[in-house]
């Protein structure tokens, strides 16, 4: 436990506020790179774009969350995630071709809890699409307990970012289904041993914009997780829609934010002096907003994890891996 409150406050400001650059993106944001660009990008490129990013974005945040292939490697090499930013990586391929219901818990082949720790990450990540009534719900339980038992063992945090769904295709959730279901994995999650949730926001804001229904949605999800700290994912909306969100969010309880596309989204779009442009203005003026709501706004995550009970002889009773 001593080794996650160490890891946990590399993760967030001084304050305890997470404050997480996203960039794990994969399949989904190289295909997006190549619609716009002149021609296709090999892996040196998407690393580039990325390590570009991280680079301009990371000094304004608390910690980074990016993939081993494209992201820990170059950023660490590159000195673009620095030894002052938190380190994220995470542990599932995703593909995003199957709706969520036909997903599995697939693991990045080659990667590891422990590899995470032995470079000197600071947490674990897992995306779980994730439907209690799903026929596949007890398998992704399964991968969950897999993750908690192993960061236990390496006594590393676990973030686990599961995310509602609807079990037709063809049509969403409507907002009463989406805060049932992201209250009850809140609950089931934050029991089975999650450290940090990572979570989208409890409304759709398409099919409601009452910021009243937004608090209560948001408190509801607070007093779910109990004693395990939340962030708010920004699932790719615009950012104006977001930094409300994470305003409201943060009075409600969550500890921060872990955002990406809401913040970076564009560059995708723009060549050259363009995108450098828009990732050193825009995109950190975004990152900087957002660090002064979760400043004003947020709950630190120490208040709901208590610290460890450290004897004099605590180190003598620690696990030893090697």
């Amino acid at each position: 436990m001593i080794g996650k409150y160490r890891h946990l406050s590399r993760c967030s400001t001084e304050a305890g506020h997470f404050v997480i650059l996203a960039i794990d993106h994969r399949a989904n944001l190289l295909d997006a790179l190549n619609r716009a660009a002149p021609q296709p990008l090999d892996g040196a490129g998407f690393s580039a774009f990325k390590t570009r990013v991280t680079a301009v974005l990371a000094p304004e945040t608390s910690a980074v969350l990016t993939d081993p292939a494209y992201g820990v490697g170059a950023g660490i090499a590159s000195r673009a995630i620095s030894g002052h930013t938190g380190l994220i990586g995470p542990v599932e391929v995703t593909d995003y071709e199957q709706h969520p219901s036909q997903r599995t818990v697939q693991w990045i082949p080659g990667w590891s809890v422990g590899k995470i720790k032995r470079l000197g990450g600071d947490g674990v990540k897992l995306l779980l699409p994730y439907h209690p009534e799903a026929d596949n719900a007890g398998e992704k339980r399964d991968g969950v307990r897999k993750i908690v038992e192993s960061c236990a063992r390496w006594d590393i945090p676990f973030f686990l970012e599961p995310i509602a769904y609807s079990l037709d295709p063809a049509r969403s959730l409507a907002n009463a289904e989406l805060l049932q279901i992201t209250v009850d994995m809140a609950r089931e999650f934050a029991a089975m041993g999650a450290d940090v949730l990572k979570l989208q926001f409890p409304v759709d804001p398409a099919q409601s914009r009452d910021e009243a229904e937004w608090r209560s949605a948001c408190a509801a999800v607070t007093e779910a997780c109990g004693a395990v700290p939340w962030a708010l994912l920004s699932a790719g909306v615009a950012f104006e829609t977001f930094a409300l969100q994470a305003q409201i969010a943060c009075q409600a309880g969550a500890s921060g934010v872990i955002v990406g596309r809401a913040v970076w989204s564009e560059a995708v779009t723009l060549q050259g002096e363009a995108r450098d442009a828009f990732i050193a203005t825009t995109a950190r003026d975004r990152i900087r907003q957002l660090a002064s709501i979760c400043a004003q706004n947020a709950t630190p995550w120490y208040d709901r994890v208590a610290a460890p009970d450290v004897a004099l002889d605590w180190f003598e009773h620690y696990e030893d891996l090697i």
